[in-house]
């Protein structure tokens, strides 16, 4: 995992409190399609429709993404069904590179196919998603890509969860290196800083991020991570 830097967190956690893409809700918890039941929500769909903090957040992305791993580590830009795919080709536009997208599982007729556009084998090839909670579709979309001959070692999200370390682990282990804008504890800094919400909804949030596993089981949802 490659952490965000601080500024880049910063500027991300600014734009989505700016953008009302986060929302804190802890006696109510959101129960997310990874099993987790979490007091945070961020909703980075939202960022699309705003063409300024859009343009900020893809000129972070491309930043980001030069300073890890070079300008030229990738052949095609791949976005994951259904978040990852603007992203995916905002992102392709702004790199000059072809972009594709990457199905949860192969469409049930015609030519059955999992993954749409065209790339060669052997093509490095980033995928992009929305974000990442505990990194299972990000191991789904890659071993798809894998399979079809591409090769695939980093993922790209404008927001990771990052409170989950076997989700880096599991990530790891399957050789991808995960590259995110920001993570909560910057958005919790950010709102902290704000006054965005009350003392006491961030110091739930707080007890949250130190410990999601029985955060989420005290409140009905899963306690594990990676499977």
């Amino acid at each position: 995992m490659k952490f965000p830097t601080q500024a880049t967190g910063k500027t991300t956690a600014e734009i989505l409190l700016r953008l009302d893409a986060i929302d804190f809700r802890p006696n109510e918890p959101f129960q997310l399609t990874s099993g987790w039941a979490s007091p945070v929500y961020v909703d980075c769909r939202k960022l699309i429709s705003f063409p300024k903090e859009r343009s900020e957040i893809l000129n972070l992305a491309a930043k980001t993404l030069a300073d890890a791993v070079g300008q030229d580590a990738f052949d095609v830009i791949a976005g994951g069904e259904t978040a990852g795919i603007p992203y995916a080709a905002l992102l392709a536009e702004h790199m000059s590179l072809p972009m594709l997208y990457v199905r949860k599982k192969p469409k049930g007729f015609g030519r059955m196919a999992q993954i749409e556009g065209h790339f060669d084998t052997g093509d490095r090839i980033l995928l992009v998603e929305d974000l990442a909670t505990d990194g299972k579709s990000k191991l789904k979309f890659c071993k798809a890509l894998r399979d079809a001959g591409a090769e695939v070692s980093h993922a790209f999200v404008i927001f990771h969860y990052g409170i989950f370390p076997d989700e880096i682990a599991a990530l790891k282990t399957a050789g991808i290196t995960l590259h995110a804008l920001a993570t909560w504890w910057d958005v919790l800094e950010a709102a902290t800083r704000q006054g965005a919400f009350p003392e006491t909804v961030l110091q739930e949030v707080r007890v949250f991020l130190e410990d999601p596993h029985a955060w989420s089981a005290a409140h009905g949802g899963v306690a594990s991570s990676v499977s």
